[in-house]
């Protein structure tokens, strides 16, 4: 059974602007960006223990061909995931855990 995502209003707004940034870059590679990110959302969503704590309790899905995670901490009981960043690899790594 699959669990409930609810976003942080930061990691929507992160998503849509790495996304335009890619499409400005290239036409049609924002849509490959979106693909990856849902293939990432896809995964924790249906297996969110798969993948491995990084800081107590967040957890991270790095996404194929593109420098960015989707960090996320996981409500068991209630059988939500809370995605709190799609964060860029070269950014400050403690601005990616928010609650």
């Amino acid at each position: 059974m699959n669990y409930q995502l609810i976003f942080h209003p930061q990691a929507t707004a992160e998503y849509a602007e790495a996304y335009q940034w890619y499409e400005r870059e290239q036409k049609g590679l924002g849509d490959r960006f979106e693909g990856k990110v849902e293939e990432g959302l896809f995964q924790l969503q249906s297996h969110p223990e798969n993948y491995g704590i990084i800081k107590s309790p967040y957890r991270e899905v790095s996404l194929d061909v593109f420098p960015y995670v989707i960090v996320y901490r996981i409500n068991k009981r209630k059988r939500i995931i809370y995605v709190s960043a799609i964060y860029h690899n070269s950014r400050n790594p403690g601005g990616k855990y928010r609650k």
